[in-house]
């Protein structure tokens, strides 16, 4: 007997088995593409291979690169940090577990690892995306609070820096398992290239999930920054006010920092949820494939651009990655930056106003009325100008 499914032939004979299984796991992988005009033509799927391949290979040198320099200088062992370090973390497991699988299927022009590694891979770039989502929103509170709230910081107490990694962890994970309990599901998106949840589904639970992922995932941490941000931005310019050639700057600085960190927030994210709010209460078709591309490669791009604005735009950090590169260690790069500023220190400059606004790495030691600088265990030097008595300045103790 000969019959036909989804228009390929088999045959119950022996001899046509292989033939058989062949013909519907073509069936089923096929299923992964879209057929028809909205289909992605192979030059398209060649643009996107390049430019998965080139957030690929860039994100995980920029992520290896930030976890080197943070394993090499103790000095930027702060809980602080730490947010910053779980952020990279998530950004270099996305660029293993996730980009090089869509790398693949965009070279090859379909899905490559079935049913269950579509699955996977929409469940592991939801979470770890989540995680940074979530660590970006925390770290701009964290600064809020520390900059504005705190009167004395200990930088070696980490038990608060640990319960916001981990629980920005749990609670992706509060938002990434529900399709495997029947709250929406995840399967192919656009092309077929990638998967993800599925937001072209009409029920009602998926549609709940839908508007949950965009309020309490995407949303919500956006309000967060713009809101811890916008409170350290007053509070500069008030403090401007009073010693304005202090502050400029020092204005300018962060002004610039916190515009390029809700910036790439934006641009990485935002399209990616407006196009999944799109595809699940626009009609049916409006977000083709090819569009749909667009903002799931931009969210991974995320991942390269993340380490540039928090690590590399970082003065402490970015000191500690020059001595990284001309393969100094931290006694050296902290000797070769005070001889540069020993004529600096001759004459004070006009910094009190912010070295009260912003004593983050400040603490009183027993017996003394000065406020000391705080190194780590074995007096550990740092990878900055942190021993300069009168310039305590915002972009070096603070480190936005």
């Amino acid at each position: 007997m000969v019959g036909n499914i989804r228009g390929y032939n088999f045959s119950t004979t022996d001899s046509a088995i292989p033939l058989s299984n062949l013909s519907i796991n073509a069936s089923v992988r096929d299923s992964y593409a879209p057929h028809g005009p909205a289909a992605m033509s192979r030059t398209g799927h060649t643009i996107v291979a390049v430019c998965l391949g080139f957030i690929l290979v860039v994100g995980i040198f920029n992520n290896i690169l930030v976890l080197l320099i943070f394993a090499k200088f103790r000095s930027l062992w702060t809980p602080i940090n730490l947010i910053l370090l779980n952020i990279s973390v998530s950004d270099i497991l996305v660029c293993v577990f996730g980009t090089p699988f869509s790398f693949a299927a965009s070279l090859y022009g379909r899905w490559l690892i079935g049913d269950f590694g579509c699955k996977w891979y929409g469940f592991a770039n939801s979470l770890f995306g989540i995680v940074s989502l979530v660590s970006l929103s925390v770290l701009s509170y964290e600064r809020y609070t520390t900059v504005l709230r705190s009167t004395q910081i200990d930088i070696s107490d980490f038990r608060k820096a640990w319960l916001c990694v981990g629980g920005s962890w749990l609670y992706s994970l509060f938002w990434t398992l529900p399709p495997f309990l029947g709250w929406s599901s995840y399967g192919p998106e656009g092309p077929g290239t990638s998967c993800s949840v599925q937001w072209h589904l009409r029920s009602a639970t998926s549609v709940s999930y839908v508007l949950c992922l965009f309020i309490f995932c995407l949303l919500l941490p956006l309000l967060l920054m713009v809101y811890s941000y916008g409170r350290i931005l007053v509070a500069i310019r008030g403090v401007g006010k009073i010693n304005l050639l202090a502050a400029q700057r020092r204005e300018q600085h962060i002004l610039m920092m916190v515009s390029s960190m809700v910036s790439c927030y934006l641009l990485c994210w935002m399209p990616y949820g407006i196009m999944a709010l799109l595809a699940t209460f626009g009609r049916s078709g409006l977000v083709t494939p090819t569009a749909s591309v667009v903002p799931s490669v931009l969210a991974k791009f995320s991942t390269v651009v993340n380490p540039v604005i928090y690590m590399f735009f970082n003065n402490q950090f970015y000191r500690c990655f020059v001595a990284f590169m001309k393969c100094r260690g931290e006694s050296q790069s902290v000797h070769g930056i005070n001889t540069q500023q020993s004529s600096r220190e001759e004459q004070p400059t006009p910094g009190a106003q912010f070295s009260r606004l912003f004593p983050v790495h400040r603490r009183s030691l027993p017996g003394s009325t000065q406020p000391q600088i705080f190194s780590s265990p074995g007096h550990t030097p740092h990878c900055g100008p942190q021993r300069d008595r009168h310039n305590l300045s915002l972009v070096v103790y603070y480190s936005p």
